[in-house]
């Protein structure tokens, strides 16, 4: 069993950075082992605009990596947090942190939109690993970050590996929200997994963000939908194994067969 709260806020600029040791202590005390945040949570939302910044990307271990590795120790809660990344190149990437304020995982961004409020492509490049199931904070977990989830076939593989739960911060504009719902419930029932999409909250961006977080479980049940600043969600893998043993869960990936279809395509 692993306790989850879904933090929809985000806290740009190391001047809030006793905002977010503040709302993950408030997660910890409220029963949560692991806080999940928006995407790229540590700072404003820089894609709606061409422009590129160097001040928006950092090393390795950068400024706003060490920031979340504090607020995770001070607050004593693992977090799944963000920054934009210069490792050879600029990646939107996922940092997963325990709570003793080690990094345990990272995942880099792979689909890119590029269009009004969005111009991603701009700004960092697409992700060259492939996900992989993390086992450190005690229930099986993969990373996706928003765009992902309408390409599934990240979630599949994160699914076919084991994984039980697949962590997704997301930055979408009420609009589509829609479209977004129907993905996230198939990417859960389609994987048999629990989907947490934690999302950008309305309010101080130029583009319209703050559609709801989601929590769905792996038979396709939405668990949490909610703008709320925090909502705790508890994942059971008992769940999970049912929805293996039941349709659609139970039928084969036949990752031999796809990669074979897959490899005469480019792009």
């Amino acid at each position: 069993m692993l306790k989850v709260a879904l933090i929809h806020r985000v806290f740009p600029g190391a001047e809030r950075h006793a905002e977010l040791v503040r709302a993950l202590t408030e997660a910890r005390e409220a029963g949560a082992t692991l806080a999940v945040l928006p995407e790229l949570p540590l700072d404003p939302w820089f894609p709606a605009e061409r422009a590129v910044s160097e001040d928006d990307a950092e090393v390795p271990g950068g400024e706003r990596a060490r920031r979340l590795a504090d607020a995770a120790k001070s607050a004593g809660i693992a977090v799944l947090g963000g920054a934009v990344v210069r490792d050879g190149q600029r990646h939107n990437r996922a940092l997963l942190v325990e709570a003793g304020g080690r990094e345990v995982a990272h995942y880099d961004k792979v689909h890119l939109p590029d269009e009004e409020g969005f111009w991603e492509a701009q700004h960092y490049a697409p992700g060259s690993d492939a996900p992989r199931r993390i086992d450190d904070l005690g229930f099986p977990l993969g990373l996706q970050i928003c765009s992902d989830l309408n390409r599934p076939t990240g979630c599949q593989m994160l699914a076919a590996q084991g994984a039980g739960a697949i962590l997704a911060p997301r930055a979408t504009p009420a609009e589509s929200y829609d479209n977004w719902r129907s993905v996230i419930r198939a990417d859960a029932l389609t994987s048999a997994a629990y989907v947490i999409s934690v999302n950008r909250p309305a309010g101080g961006e130029p583009v319209p963000l703050g559609s709801p977080s989601l929590a769905v479980a792996p038979d396709g049940e939405v668990l949490v939908e909610t703008t709320d600043p925090l909502t705790l969600v508890t994942l059971e893998m008992d769940r999970v194994v049912g929805a293996r043993r039941g349709y659609p869960g139970y039928l084969d990936y036949r990752a031999a067969f796809y990669a074979d279809g897959w490899s005469g395509l480019d792009g």
